[in-house]
């Protein structure tokens, strides 16, 4: 059933997340009306993930309808990664781009060292102590075939836990570091380039494992498999098992949804509610597709005890205004 609200109707995708969002134009919200946009958050706040198809923005219009949720932001200089032209505050998303940067197929290198089938599914940029609240996704360039991305609704992991797992989960924190998901080796001279630039530059932080939502007071298991290292609380080999049991629980089939893109598509996702997947299929195919993504900022998590986000290393991510010096190769 459709869920009309104002000129806009939401439909839902799958039981648990996700909706598409048809009869809005998100270079014209203004002449909507002012409730447009406060029902367009209300149903990201509810669904999770929101997508709006064939919009074909352009990058100026893509970084005005992400400023509709909030403050920009993104990592600074060279560890942005590349930009178009004149829009810093845009990461360019596409396997070609990132080749080109590192010398190698970098994401497909790192998919191959995953120390899990299921390492990929990460909730962005969540090694700062303040991740981004939203994302903002378009596409340019699709795949004729493969190429999905896929999100798991946090939320309902958390609620499909037994009470004894939820009460566990509620008082533990996580160590979150760039890349943590793979299985670098001293042996290997690029896994070893790897180690050092991570070195310098890694980003590191301290989590609660369930985070409380900080616009619906929801509970979120906040455990993306891509940059847990471990649980501090926990002897080594109790962190491996209690790890194993909720990652595997978090992505379950009944949490996610699966999209495959069109050029023009935008999706909007809560970044506090989700973690998502990039399509590992595209590294065994002769197809690339482009992306633009802009972040919202977000703040330190909390737990259900009151603790909140520390970071080990780096600083905090700020709200991005203006041009600044990133070491763009080509942008």
């Amino acid at each position: 059933m459709a869920e009309v609200v104002s000129k806009t109707d939401v439909r839902r995708i799958a039981g648990k997340i996700g909706a598409e969002i048809r009869g809005v134009d998100l270079r014209a919200l203004d002449e909507y009306g002012a409730d447009t946009m406060g029902e367009i958050r209300a149903a990201l706040l509810r669904h999770k993930v929101i997508f709006f198809p064939g919009q074909h923005l352009d990058h100026a219009e893509h970084v005005t309808f992400a400023r509709r949720f909030g403050e920009v932001t993104r990592l600074p200089g060279s560890k942005h990664g590349t930009h178009p032209e004149g829009f810093p505050e845009i990461l360019v998303v596409d396997p070609d781009v990132n080749d080109a940067r590192h010398g190698l197929r970098f994401e497909e290198r790192l998919h191959r060292k995953s120390a899990r089938h299921d390492s990929g599914w990460h909730v962005d940029i969540a090694a700062v102590v303040n991740p981004p609240a939203i994302s903002v996704l378009r596409c340019e360039v699709a795949t004729e075939c493969g190429g999905d991305t896929q999100w798991t609704n946090l939320v309902a992991a958390y609620e499909g836990l037994s009470r004894p797992l939820r009460q566990l989960a509620d008082g533990l924190r996580a160590e979150h570091a760039l890349h943590a998901g793979v299985r670098l080796l001293f042996s290997d001279e690029e896994d070893l380039e790897i180690i050092r630039k991570r070195a310098r530059e890694t980003l590191m932080s301290l989590h609660p494992v369930v985070r409380v939502h900080p616009e619906t007071g929801e509970r979120a298991l906040f455990l993306p498999p891509a940059s847990v290292s471990h649980l501090t609380e926990l002897l080594p080999w109790e962190s491996d098992g209690v790890l194993d049991i909720l990652f595997a629980h978090l992505s379950r089939p009944e949490y996610t949804v699966r999209h495959h893109w069109a050029p023009g598509d935008v999706a909007v996702w809560d970044n506090r509610a989700v973690a998502h997947l990039q399509p590992a299929d595209l590294h065994y195919t002769d197809y690339r597709r482009r992306m633009y993504r802009v972040l919202v900022l977000g703040d330190r998590p909390v737990g259900p005890d009151g603790f909140t986000s520390e970071s080990v290393r780096g600083e905090p991510l700020t709200s991005f205004s203006g041009p600044e010096e990133s070491g763009n190769p080509g942008g």
